[in-house]
C-alpha cells in the first residue's frame, strides 16, 4: 500500500501522527498478505480494503473517544477488526481481541507484533469465557444484536467512565432488530461522517452498560 491509500484515513482523521498514517499503510499490507494465507477478509475486497475495514472499523471512534487508560474487548474479531485499527488510533488504551477461531487469532498476533502494538492482546476464546471486565465492548456485525448481547452483558466494569457500553458496527434495516432486543440504544448513521458510498447504510449501534434500565 502506498503512501497515498493513507490519505483517505487522514481526510477524516487529520490529527492521525505519521507513525500512525505508517501503521495504517503497514496495516493494509499485512491483511493483503495474509489474505493469500487465509481468508481474513473477503477477496474481493482486498481493493477496498482501506475504506470498507480500516476507515469502517474507526469509524467508532466518530461517535466516542476512548479515554486513556481505559479498557476494550473486541468480540469475534476474526482477523483483528474493528480492534487492530482502534488500537492503532488510541494507543494509550488497551485492547484485547477475542475470537472463537484459533488461526484468525494467530493472524490478530503475528500482525500486533508486527506493528509493534504494545496495547493488544488477543485470546482463542468466547467472550462468555472471558472473566475480566472492560470499559467498552466493541464488534463488527457478529450475531443479531439481543444474541450478542447476552454474550457479553456481564463483561462491563461497574460505573467507569461516561458513554461506557457496546459500540456495535452494522449495516441496512435494523429497524426488526433493534425491536427485537428490547435494549434502549443510540444509532449513529456513518454516512454522516463519510461521504464514500459504502457508508449509506452503515450505523454504529451504541448500547449503554444498563440498558434495560
Amino acid at each position: 500500500m502506498n503512501a497515498a491509500s493513507v490519505n483517505i484515513l487522514t481526510h477524516y482523521f487529520p490529527d492521525l501522527t505519521p507513525e500512525q498514517q505508517q501503521q495504517f499503510a503497514r496495516l493494509a499490507e499485512l491483511y493483503v498478505e495474509w489474505n493469500e494465507k487465509i481468508n481474513v477478509i473477503s477477496r474481493k475486497d482486498t481493493e477496498n480494503l482501506m475504506v470498507n475495514h480500516l476507515l469502517h472499523s474507526i469509524g467508532i471512534a466518530k461517535v466516542v473517544q476512548f479515554p486513556a487508560g481505559t479498557s476494550v474487548m473486541d468480540v469475534g474479531t476474526g482477523g483483528g477488526l474493528p480492534g487492530l485499527p482502534l488500537a492503532i488510533l488510541f494507543p494509550e488504551v488497551k485492547f484485547h481481541l477475542v475470537d472463537s477461531i484459533g488461526k484468525k487469532i494467530h493472524v490478530v498476533e503475528e500482525i500486533a507484533h508486527e506493528l509493534k502494538l504494545q496495547n493488544v492482546r488477543a485470546s482463542h476464546t468466547r467472550a462468555e469465557q472471558v472473566h475480566e471486565k472492560y470499559d467498552f465492548i466493541v464488534s463488527r456485525a457478529v450475531a443479531r444484536l439481543a444474541t450478542f448481547y447476552q454474550w457479553i452483558q456481564f463483561s462491563f466494569k461497574k460505573e467507569s467512565v461516561p458513554e461506557q457500553g457496546l459500540y456495535y458496527l452494522k449495516g441496512g434495516d435494523l429497524t426488526e432488530e433493534l425491536a427485537e432486543s428490547g435494549l434502549v440504544h443510540q444509532v449513529y448513521d456513518l454516512n454522516q461522517y463519510f461521504q464514500e458510498e459504502f457508508f449509506e447504510t452503515k450505523k454504529v449501534v451504541f448500547v449503554p452498560q444498563h440498558p434495560t434500565a
